[in-house]
């Protein structure tokens, strides 16, 4: 999404809220800082509640990513002596950026967020930026050129060292096909999102070193199953001779697998794990992310925070990896 089509979306959500709420949480606030200049984090008064109210925003419960997560913030909350409220928007930023404004107004102690998109949540750190609560972001990695634009500030990021996780399937897939092979790749991507763009980045970096592999096309698979099964048919249709797909999200895999068994193709599927999809000779790879672990320890830095110690800014955890024969667990997916 481009930011002149992001801004205009924003634009659109803001005209709903009344026009005191909507200045105060959908203007970029350029001219107004984001945080104390010396950095120190703000501590709102709720932190000092005997339960401290801590809002998280999700983007769906149809991916069993985030069904994990919800688990991961819920449990951990209740662990720590937090009251924890957990938003999902339906994969709608307008709705997310709603749902996060209610949560401001109950003035949190802090705010988790995982953004439907890289570029819409800067608005949603803005918010609560300019109500004095500190936001730490999880999974998807927030546009640095909509933060800018928003003069939002986050305290920190906690996600998969998604690099790592393309790097680890390129240097499978190669493995697998030998370098006498001529590897032709489809890509079933999301361009709209940071951390499967970094994942692709660190498969073509990996790949480069094979010099019979050739990315033919990348495809919009949407971090949807149907979708990416859609895309992943009429890629393959259209390119006979691709013998592999790189697919950046566990949907996106699931889907593919799907679309290669359906068409009868002799195709092998890498990338991210689908939840609870057993490993198999076409779908020999595959790196798997622990969301409930993340929102475990999202809650955890809170909680360090609270109790004196400094966040660091980002926090990237590894990728565990599945080969044919084995399944990934519930909580272990792309």
């Amino acid at each position: 999404m481009s930011m002149k089509r992001y801004m205009r979306k924003i634009a659109l959500a803001c005209a709903a809220f009344p026009l005191a709420l909507a200045l105060a949480s959908c203007s970029t606030g350029v001219d107004t800082p984001s945080a104390p200049t010396d950095g120190e984090i703000p501590r709102p008064a709720a932190c000092d509640a005997e339960k401290p109210y801590i809002a998280v925003a999700l983007p769906n419960l149809t991916n069993p990513y985030y069904i994990a997560m919800k688990r991961g913030f819920e449990e951990a909350g209740a662990a720590n002596g937090f009251d924890v409220e957990v938003q999902i928007a339906d994969n709608d930023d307008a709705v997310q950026l709603a749902q996060a404004q209610a949560m401001i107004q109950k003035k949190p102690c802090a705010f988790a967020l995982n953004a439907v998109k890289s570029e819409s949540g800067a608005a949603i750190v803005k918010a609560a930026n300019n109500a004095g609560i500190p936001v730490f972001t999880v999974n998807v990695i927030l546009s640095d050129e909509a933060l800018k634009d928003q003069g939002a500030t986050i305290v920190q990021y906690l996600g998969a060292d998604n690099v790592a996780g393309g790097r680890q399937s390129a240097e499978a897939m190669m493995k697998d096909f030998g370098s006498s092979v001529e590897l032709k790749i489809g890509f079933i991507t999301e361009p709209d999102e940071v951390p499967v763009l970094l994942r692709d980045q660190g498969f073509e970096e990996a790949i480069a070193a094979d010099q019979n592999a050739t990315i033919v096309a990348r495809v919009d698979g949407n971090v949807k199953v149907d979708d990416s099964m859609r895309v992943t048919t009429e890629l393959l249709t259209a390119n006979p001779e691709i013998n592999a797909v790189f697919a950046s999200t566990g949907p996106a895999s699931y889907g593919a697998l799907q679309a290669v068994q359906t068409l009868g193709k002799d195709v092998k599927v890498y990338g991210f794990c689908a939840s609870e999809e057993p490993l198999t000779d076409q779908y020999p790879f595959c790196v798997a992310q622990e969301p409930e672990n993340y929102g475990t320890l999202v809650i955890k830095e809170v909680r360090g925070w609270l109790d004196g110690g400094t966040p660091k800014a980002e926090i990237l955890r590894p990728l565990k990896e599945f080969t044919a024969g084995q399944t990934p667990a519930p909580g272990e997916v792309g």
